[in-house]
């Protein structure tokens, strides 16, 4: 008889949590997965899925602004969100289905409900209670609301892809890719879009320069940014509005308004603090390379560790793990070069550091930059720009960073990131044949050195 239930039960059934599954039942592990809501997690039911899907639907409105250049004759644009809300809805649906049968046909078993641990090698689901050799974390993030009289007011990400229907004036706290990407979505859906952030520049981490330059165009696209300000108050006006009062000291009368304020790791109420799991100060749950938690038979991936709350990251992590735990590797991911993007608007694109942090890690910098119009806007008469960085060791001639904002970032950049991985050095880029025409040709034609760092 077997001394356990399962050899893996895995708690979370998000893009981390199934592909170790999947992974682990393929190798004959016995596995099992717990999930209180939909299979395939933030990503698939209230993160990328249906943003990008969004963000392909606000991509239609300029088009269609910009189509005459081309010879386009066409009547007024008549957008239904509840078609495009209906229609993302059925497809995540369909991907939920899909998910669960990827899940079984692995010979994983999922088990609905919500999990807790009650011991190293035990956890129960709606007071039923299942034994496992080790247990794995996957239980993702979750929005985090500020604490601001008023606060039942405010939506988060994961209700505003379902509003009833679409708000005349939308109020956006926050400055993280969230928040840029929701103003750059509802702003291309004829919304009138307020974005507050409280720091001087929203997009922290990003480069600077990239920083600046989406800013830029967002306002000449009509966002009204507001940096060095934040909520403080939310009141309902009589007329079934909100006024939200500022730290400024002005106001914002608006029909909706999101705290796009963040995300926190999803590990409250799972038992894991009574078991002595250690919980660091960023409410994550801490784990070494290896993804163990202090409690040897426990397990830690996605964004509940907080390392890079990204799908891919998740993804790598639980091949990782799975690969150490069960087919005997020693293998470490490495977290650097790994390449992001924001669907803003315009979308943003990098992999390796910003110019600041190259400025201050290398001795010698060379920054090499390109801004200018597409070619298909030559006929559009829109005054969108690309803009395009590469960063460079001028003591190995290594590329260590590259950013682009504009149309066709992050494929772009998805292609470079391979480059930057294998080590190209800008002699390489060089000597690399651009595709003509094309945007993406600038990043082999940067000749002439914009500045250079030294110290």
């Amino acid at each position: 008889m077997d001394k356990y239930d399962y050899d893996l039960f895995v708690i979370g059934a998000g893009s981390g949590g199934i592909r170790a599954a999947r992974m682990a039942a393929a190798l004959g592990v016995k596995v099992a997965v717990a999930e209180q809501s939909k299979a395939g997690g933030t990503c698939v039911n209230l993160g990328c899925v249906p943003k990008k899907l969004y963000v392909h639907a606000a991509e239609f409105a300029s088009a269609a602004a910009t189509s005459a250049g081309f010879g386009w004759t066409m009547g007024e644009p008549q957008f239904t969100w509840s078609r495009l809300r209906d229609n993302k809805s059925s497809l995540i649906a369909q991907s939920n289905v899909r998910m669960e049968a990827m899940l079984a046909d692995s010979g994983a078993q999922l088990i609905h409900g919500r999990a807790r641990v009650i011991s190293p090698h035990a956890v129960t689901v709606d007071n039923k209670i299942f034994t496992s050799e080790r247990i794995l974390i996957a239980t993702g993030g979750r929005p985090y609301l500020p604490a601001v009289p008023g606060i039942e007011h405010l939506l988060t990400s994961d209700q505003i892809f379902d509003l009833d229907q679409l708000p005349e004036q939308l109020l956006i706290i926050g400055g993280g890719y969230i928040a840029c990407e929701f103003a750059g979505i509802f702003h291309n859906l004829g919304v009138k879009v307020t974005q507050i952030y409280r720091g001087e520049l929203f997009l922290r981490g990003f480069d600077v320069e990239i920083r600046q330059f989406i800013a830029a165009r967002m306002r000449l696209e009509g966002i009204d940014l507001r940096f060095t300000t934040n909520l403080k108050q939310v009141d309902k006006t009589p007329e079934g509005q909100y006024m939200a009062q500022l730290t400024d000291g002005s106001t914002v009368t608006t029909d909706l308004i999101l705290a796009a304020t963040g995300r926190r790791p999803n590990c409250t109420d799972l038992g894991l603090e009574s078991l002595g799991v250690e919980i660091n100060s960023q409410s994550a749950i801490s784990v070494d390379d290896c993804y163990q938690t202090s409690v040897p038979s426990i397990y830690a991936l996605g964004d509940v560790i907080d390392r890079m709350q990204l799908t891919p990251v998740a993804l790598a992590e639980a091949m990782t793990l799975v690969k150490n735990l069960y087919e005997g590797t020693t293998s470490r991911l490495d977290y650097k070069l790994i390449p992001t993007a924001v669907f803003s608007l315009p979308a943003l694109a990098c992999i390796g550091l910003t110019e600041e942090q190259a400025s201050e890690e290398y001795p010698h910098v060379n920054v090499f930059t390109t801004k200018f119009r597409a070619l298909k806007h030559a006929l559009t008469g829109s005054q969108e720009r690309i803009f395009m960085k590469l960063l460079v060791d001028g003591q190995t001639d290594r590329v260590i960073g590259a950013h682009m904002a504009g149309e066709g970032a992050a494929e772009t950049i998805q292609g470079i990131a391979v480059a930057l991985k294998a080590g190209a050095t800008k002699s390489i880029f060089d000597q690399t044949i651009g595709i003509h025409p094309t945007s993406a040709e600038e990043f082999v034609t940067m000749r002439s050195i914009t500045r250079s760092h030294r110290h």
